[in-house]
């Protein structure tokens, strides 16, 4: 039993005390689950990682099986906490390589030992940690996999082994953070009917954070919705999520496309992606497609089908195999997977968002848009071209250097590495860009995208997660790309936001006819965002069309019944 008293958490920012939590009382039964929902940022993560003991907080208390927690508690009682509860966070897929039941093994002995060694099957424990491993497996229906390769396991295999590694602690309390966010819709299900096999076998409160409104109609039995660090409604999920989805705003129209003009195709597109000494995960091949000009297309399909991989053969940031992906630019067509002079001039009109997309912390929107300026407005590359050439700087380096903003931060620092430059390398090569020019800029956008302009002064810190991603998106089109490229970067967003940023998107596409690809997991969002749907499957396309159908396909392979009701649904 989890009894939870009054707690308060406070979190400075700049100097400025800010109440996340603001007296929070709850409990949770023996083989209950609990459900807890609010917009992105409302202290849900929180909570759990005080009720984990790796959060201090200000006031209140709570109880877990017959021994109570306060803010005085100390590093005792982070000890106990740490010792009677298991978390498993949002994204954690971090497995060690080898046979699966060894990362079991592994914590047995990280809990007899204090470190995670593979311990000798020599040792005369050995044996003992392999069955009670066994049993831990069996418990997420795992056994059949003991001795298959942990790094070709799948998504929602990876997942399960994770959820048993926790429990191997023998925990008195479960704690899932978003257990299933950024994972497709069959290892979704997995996971989720993982879960409620444990309720009944474990018998322990079990608390699920998620803003996703059919994780909480098919696994919670009771909900709390939280908003402005406050408890405002408790009780049945349906009844609860109606309340919170009430503030979602109206679907904006999505602007037809009238004319189906080609402006990327791939041809003849292979790749194949392998481990060395364990065989094929992944083999694109002889793949096709057309996306036209003011298109919305969305790529679907099982966790690990290929999604992200096409996506970044098509952002020319992974290598092909073979075939080409050509872009329409200037009336010529471009293959952004092999240098040439022009695809500089291609790349300054495309924009990426990542799944891990961050803005610097420290700098304002307006300087971070600036420097986006610097880079792709208008005379731009002439000027790089220019001033590469006092430098000595190849085009082919230059070339290199401009898809630098385009890569993931360890990606970047490899690439100036080996080209043996640092980052000021963007101050000496790119022009300064004045603050009328960004205002100039970013007001077309900020109004399309529903920003009020004084989010350019300010720094992430200092906006809500919903204003994040726009601001991020914003940042994205301040140099009014003709393609922009989105990789589940919205898999952490709350419905209400979501709407909101949905809303926003398809106004870019009106307004400028903006043509955009995306990855997403989340059938509601793609029905609702795309004029069309790609369905991958181990690298293939299985079928290209309405979003409705291609969406109801994937969930129909998937065996995905938590799908039964839909946001819409409760919203009305």
């Amino acid at each position: 039993m989890l009894n939870v008293s009054n707690i308060v958490k406070d979190y400075e920012v700049n100097s400025e005390k800010i109440r996340i939590l603001n007296g929070i009382s709850f409990s949770v039964a023996n083989g209950e689950i609990l459900g807890i929902t609010g917009k992105s940022g409302c202290g849900k993560s929180t909570l759990l990682k005080i009720l984990r003991g790796v959060e201090p907080f200000e006031g209140g208390s709570f109880e877990l099986d017959g021994k109570s927690f306060n803010p005085e508690s100390g590093i005792e009682g982070t000890k106990a906490l740490g010792k009677n509860t298991a978390i498993h966070l949002q994204r954690t897929f971090g497995l060690w390589t080898g046979p699966a039941i060894e990362n079991i093994i592994r914590k047995l002995n990280y809990l007899r030992e204090g470190h995670e060694s593979l311990p000798r099957k020599s040792s005369p424990y050995y044996e003992e940690m392999y069955e009670k491993s066994m049993v831990y497996l069996k418990l997420v229906g795992m056994e059949h996999k003991a001795l298959h390769a942990a790094n070709l396991l799948s998504g929602g295999e990876k997942q399960r082994i994770i959820i048993a590694r926790q429990l191997a602690a023998n925990p008195k309390l479960l704690l899932l953070d978003e257990p299933v966010t950024m994972t497709g819709p069959d290892t979704k299900q997995e996971v989720l009917d993982t879960i409620k096999d444990l309720k009944n076998t474990l018998n322990i409160p079990i608390i699920v954070v998620s803003h996703l409104p059919e994780i909480h109609m098919y696994l919670s039995d009771r909900l709390i919705y939280l908003e402005n660090g406050e408890i405002l409604d408790e009780g049945e999920p349906k009844t609860v999520l109606k309340h919170f989805l009430k503030e979602m705003k109206p679907q904006v129209e999505i602007a037809p496309v009238t004319e189906k003009e080609p402006v990327i195709q791939l041809r003849d597109v292979s790749k194949r992606l392998a481990l060395i000494r364990v065989g094929e995960v992944l083999n694109i091949k002889d793949l096709f497609l057309d996306i036209n000009r003011g298109e919305i297309v969305s790529f679907i399909g099982p966790s690990g089908a290929g999604k992200t991989t096409l996506l970044k053969m098509m952002e020319g940031l992974t290598k092909l195999g073979s075939g080409h992906i050509g872009y329409l630019n200037n009336g010529e067509w471009v293959d952004i997977t092999r240098y040439s002079k022009k695809r500089i001039e291609l790349r300054s009109k495309i924009s990426i968002m990542h799944q891990e997309f961050t803005m610097s912390p420290h700098s304002t929107v307006r300087q971070q848009i600036a420097f986006r300026l610097s880079i792709k407005m208008t005379g731009a590359i002439e000027y790089a071209r220019i001033k590469a050439a006092e430098l000595g700087i190849s085009d082919e380096n230059l070339d290199m250097i401009y898809q630098l903003p385009d890569m993931s931060e360890d990606e970047k620092t490899e690439a100036l590495k080996d080209m043996h430059f640092s980052i000021d390398i963007f101050q000496k090569l790119f022009p300064h860009v004045p603050d009328t020019d960004v205002e100039k800029y970013a007001k077309i956008v900020f109004d399309a995208m529903d920003l009020p302009m004084e989010v350019l002064d300010k720094t992430p810190y200092q906006i809500s997660g919903g204003e994040h991603v726009r601001a991020f998106i914003a940042l994205s089109l301040a140099t009014s790309p003709e393609i922009l490229m989105l990789d589940e970067p919205f898999g952490d967003l709350d419905p209400v936001t979501l709407r909101d940023v949905t809303n926003s998107l398809k106004n870019i596409n009106a307004k400028f006819g903006t043509t955009i690809v995306l990855v997403s997991h989340h059938m509601d969002f793609v029905k609702e965002v795309a004029h069309r749907a790609v369905l991958i499957d181990n690298g293939a396309i299985i079928e290209d069309g309405e979003p409705n159908e291609v969406c109801q396909h994937l969930i129909d392979m998937s065996h995905a019944t938590y799908l039964e009701h839909d946001i819409q649904e409760l919203a009305n």
